[in-house]
C-alpha cells in the first residue's frame, strides 16, 4: 500500500511539473518533460508485479487493479508519445492525459474502491480475462489522448493546430481501436464463453462495450468514406471516450450484471 501511495504522489508531482513548465510564461520547456511520466509508470507496474505474486495470478481481476493497469497505460503511452518524432506533440496534450490518469489513481484511492487483495474466484482465473482486461485498457488509453485531441480541436483558434490536433485524435483511435475491439469484444466473448457458456449475454458491460465500438466505428466511417467535417468528427470522439467512462464506472455502480466482481 506505501508504493501505491508512493505512486499517487510521484503522479501528482509529474502532473504538477508538467503543468508548471505549461502555463507558466516565459519558461523555457525542456525536451525531457515527457521523462516525467516513465517513473509513474515504472511505479504503478511494480505495485501490479507485486500484488500478482501475492495472489499468484496476474493482478487485473479487481477494480482497483484495474485502475491502476489504466492509469499506468496512460502515463506510459505519454512517455512513449515524447519519445516518437513522427508526429508534434503538444506538452498540452500529455498534461492533460496526466491530469486523466492522476484521476483514475484519485478514485482508486478512494473509500468507493477496495484495494483489500483477494485470490480471484475461478470464473475470473482465465488467460482470456488477462487479454480481455489489458487489451481493452490499452486500446482506451489511445482514447484518453484522442479525446483530449479532440477538445483541443474544437477550441482551438489556430488553424495549424487545429489540423494537427485533428490528426492526432484521428491516429490514437485508429491504434487502439483495433485494441478495443480484440480485447473487449473479440477476448471478452471467449472469455464470457469459458466463464458462463454463452459468447453473449446482453449483460450491460457487454451492450456498453458494444455501444463504445459502435460510436468508434461511427467516426471512423465519417473520417475515413464520407469526408465530414473535422468538428463533427470530434464531437463523435468525444461521445466514444464518454461511453467508455459510462461502460467503466456507470455500469459497475449504476446497473447489475455479470461483471459485477468488485
Amino acid at each position: 500500500m506505501i508504493l501505491a501511495l508512493l505512486a499517487y504522489v510521484l503522479a501528482g508531482l509529474s502532473v504538477l511539473v508538467q503543468g508548471i513548465f505549461l502555463f507558466k510564461k516565459n519558461v523555457q520547456k525542456p525536451a525531457c518533460i515527457s521523462f516525467f511520466n516513465l517513473p509513474v509508470a515504472i511505479l504503478l507496474l511494480i505495485v501490479l508485479i507485486i500484488r500478482s505474486i501475492r495472489i499468484n495470478f496476474i493482478a487485473l481481476t479487481s477494480t482497483f487493479e484495474s485502475l491502476l493497469f489504466y492509469a499506468f497505460c496512460i502515463f506510459l503511452l505519454s512517455f512513449a508519445y515524447g519519445l516518437q518524432k513522427r508526429f508534434k506533440v503538444y506538452p498540452v496534450i500529455q498534461f492533460f492525459a496526466g491530469v486523466t490518469a492522476l484521476g483514475l489513481l484519485l478514485v482508486a484511492s478512494s473509500p468507493l474502491i477496495s484495494s483489500e487483495l483477494y485470490p480471484p474466484i475461478p470464473a475470473l482465473q482465465s488467460g482470456w480475462l488477462i487479454l480481455h482486461v489489458a487489451l481493452s485498457f490499452i486500446g482506451e488509453a489511445f482514447f484518453v489522448f484522442s479525446f483530449v485531441t479532440a477538445i483541443l480541436t474544437l477550441i482551438s483558434m489556430n488553424d495549424q493546430k487545429t489540423i494537427e490536433y485533428e490528426r492526432l485524435t484521428y491516429t490514437a483511435i485508429v491504434v487502439g481501436y483495433p485494441l478495443f475491439t480484440l480485447g473487449a469484444l473479440i477476448f471478452g466473448a471467449i472469455w464470457a464463453e469459458s466463464a458462463w457458456g454463452a459468447f453473449w449475454s446482453w449483460d450491460p458491460k457487454e451492450t456498453w462495450a458494444l455501444i463504445t465500438w459502435l460510436v468508434y466505428s461511427v467516426y471512423l466511417h465519417f473520417r475515413l468514406y464520407r469526408k465530414e467535417g473535422i468538428r463533427l468528427c470530434s464531437w463523435i470522439a468525444l461521445v466514444g471516450f464518454l461511453s467508455t467512462l459510462f461502460t467503466f464506472f456507470g455500469v459497475n455502480y449504476l446497473l447489475s450484471g455479470l461483471h459485477s466482481y468488485g
